[in-house]
């Protein structure tokens, strides 16, 4: 985990001012990287002036030391040869490749995983990017190509945002670290009503501000110093499925093979590891491989709620009981007004619930109260797996569309029997995926509503690809990126690892859904999961009590923000429709409360970055202009 910022001119300078404005940028977010700082102010073009201290990129890096804890892996990294690289991330396979790379006569002075990619990209240039196993957001400045090359992971775990302007690119790892670019801030309106209408975060490459945008994951962009030509890349896609002869039984071992090894890489670390448990099928099969693969007892973390029910502490519970070392951290509502703000300002856009403030609270007390700086996550387990229930029903209902009767029948009868999906099925968890659902609601409440159509996918595959490449798994590492580097934290993600994502969504539907169980190839692969936790039938999210908080403790400061609502302002929100529909929803109809709590975060987030910030000069805008202060229950903050 580091901080990278960058600007690039292609047709003039920076000067002695632009260099302390740039380093300023770099260290507001000094808290993903408290071990290191660098600046490199780097000259590609001949200057044609007398004046001193021109250059014409900018690299500059915030470190969180994770491997080779010496000043070794001070960054921005140099070769010495023309090569200098910013980096945020972990190459997971670094030892493989140095060890390919000083067979091929590379030699190395680190034993970072920084200096094996400066090696790499020299050797295979940027198309060997596709060799590297892990999370990653980079920079790097070739003077000899005169280019310089951004590249970020195939899975958008790794933030990495950008600014063009005439003839200037900047690059950052958070949107703060732009937002004084911009001459002004503006809403990118259809960003705000895709998230409101939807709940969708992170699906494309635009932002909640107009001018700053992603780049796609697995992609590179290479600027040309010379021509000024910006060009985007991917070096990395989904392989297509190939037949196989495998029988289940060989198909499960290499499932088990490809599991193991992805937590075995993801344990390299010279710092000490930790694992987030949720009691969650995902996160309880990354505690058993590491226990398999390592020998080792993990300390493990986990978020409980104060009222019971809200969480899983029964199944954390269950792999105590088999001697999983744990602590459990309570989160209660008075987190939600102590922390809503701060989550936002690191978060730097809307989020989609009070959950997103329980794991930040979750990381804080993992940084208060241990040693630990890295952690294994069960993220992505249920988007390769078929985990949510909607894949369940997808499934039959492809199976129906096939003709395959009895085969659906079947499924269903036996889910009905083990009491698995049929059994736990939520209109709610469907909506997104519905292409006319509610749409009245939201165009009385919304000024401008055109729904991103999620709904389009024609096989279970692509629904998989979408959500891991657009809908889910995006935005899950959005929350997970910002929470942990607000606390100088590190999170791994043993699912994500490309090998097994590839194997897994090319496997056939039936391994991952049968008779009635999901993720059934996961629970097949580990015989050493207790048998509570193998065979747990529901399916439950990271839940907080968000409704009980909605229908009680926030009422008075809900009523109050929506008599005169920024995002009305902002022509966004019709909020005399929105007080109406939380009247509906006190008095208990059928209303999902993340609707509310999504639309509440909206309204806070938007007073804040751009409602009181509309005054600002674009480059005078200070780390400390948003100060996060509580949500009292009367409405004021």
């Amino acid at each position: 985990m580091c901080g990278i910022f960058g600007a690039i001119n292609t047709t003039g300078f920076f000067d002695g001012p632009d260099f302390d404005r740039f380093v300023a940028l770099t260290n507001l977010v000094a808290y993903r990287g408290p071990d290191d700082c660098g600046y490199a102010p780097l000259v590609f073009k001949q200057p044609d002036s007398r004046r001193e201290r021109l250059f014409d990129v900018f690299l500059g890096n915030r470190r969180l030391s994770i491997i080779d804890l010496s000043s070794s892996g001070h960054q921005p990294m140099s070769d010495g040869d023309g090569l200098c690289i910013t980096y945020n991330g972990e190459i997971f396979n670094y030892l493989e490749l140095r060890r390919e790379l000083k067979a091929r006569g590379r030699r190395f002075k680190s034993g970072t995983d920084t200096e094996v990619i400066l090696h790499l990209y020299r050797e295979y240039g940027e198309s060997g990017f596709d060799r590297l196993n892990g999370m990653w957001a980079f920079a790097i400045a070739d003077s000899r190509a005169r280019k310089v090359v951004l590249s970020r992971d195939r899975f958008s775990i790794k933030p990495l945002y950008i600014v063009k302007a005439k003839g200037e690119l900047y690059f950052g790892s958070e949107i703060k670290q732009l937002l004084p670019i911009l001459s002004t801030r503006e809403l990118n309106a259809s960003v705000m009503t895709a998230y409101l209408a939807q709940g969708l975060l992170d699906h494309d490459v635009e932002t909640f501000f107009r001018g700053i945008t992603r780049v796609p994951p697995g992609t590179n962009v290479i600027i040309s110093l010379d021509s000024g030509a910006i060009e985007e890349k991917k070096y990395w896609g989904f392989e297509s499925p190939s037949a196989t002869s495998a029988s289940s039984k060989d198909l499960v071992e290499e499932f088990r093979a490809l599991f193991f090894d992805s937590v075995r890489i993801r344990l390299r670390s010279d710092v000490k590891v930790g694992v987030l448990l949720s009691g969650g099928l995902d996160s309880s099969a990354v505690t058993t491989a590491v226990r398999q693969v390592g020998g080792e007892q993990l300390q493990t973390y986990s978020i409980v709620s104060e009222h019971e029910g809200y969480d899983e502490r029964h199944f954390i519970d269950v792999m105590c009981e088999a001697g999983v070392p744990n602590r459990k951290v309570t989160f209660r509502v008075d987190d939600v007004l102590d922390r809503l703000e701060q989550v936002l300002y690191y978060s730097d856009e809307p989020f989609a619930g009070f959950s997103v403030i329980a794991q930040y609270q979750l990381f804080a007390a993992i940084k208060n109260d241990s040693d630990v700086t890295v952690l294994l996550s069960g993220q992505g387990g249920d988007e390769t797996l078929l985990g949510y229930l909607k894949f369940f029903f997808f499934h039959v209902q492809l199976l129906l569309k096939a003709g395959k009767y009895l085969d659906a029948l079947s499924l269903l009868a036996r889910s009905t029997m083990h009491r698995t999906a049929v059994t736990q099925f939520r209109m709610s968890e469907a909506r997104r995926y519905m292409q006319h659902d509610r749409r009245g609601i939201w165009q009385k409440m919304l000024r401008n509503t055109v729904p991103v159509p999620v709904w389009r996918c024609s096989d279970i595959r692509s629904r998989q690809i979408d959500d891991i490449r657009s809908y889910s798994v995006p935005a899950l590492t959005h929350y997970e990126d910002r929470n942990s580097g607000a606390h100088s934290l590190e999170v791994r993600h043993p699912f994500l690892d490309h090998r097994l994502v590839n194997f897994v969504v090319n496997l056939p539907t039936e391994l991952k859904i049968r008779q009635g169980w999901s993720k059934y190839i996961l629970r097949a692969a580990l015989p050493e999961m207790p048998a509570a936790l193998r065979w747990r039938r529901d399916k439950q999210g990271f839940l907080v009590p968000e409704e009980p908080w909605l229908r009680r403790d926030l009422v008075p400061a809900i009523q109050q923000r929506f008599r005169a609502s920024t995002l009305s302002k902002l022509d966004i929100l019709n909020d005399r429709e929105f007080l109406l529909y939380y009247d509906h929803f006190l008095s208990g109809k059928s209303i999902v409360s993340s609707d509310i709590a999504r639309i509440l975060i909206a309204e806070i987030w938007a007073e804040k970055a751009l409602h009181s910030s509309t005054a600002a000069s674009p480059h005078s805008v200070s780390p400390q202009a948003w100060q996060p202060h509580r949500l009292t229950t009367s409405g004021r903050a």
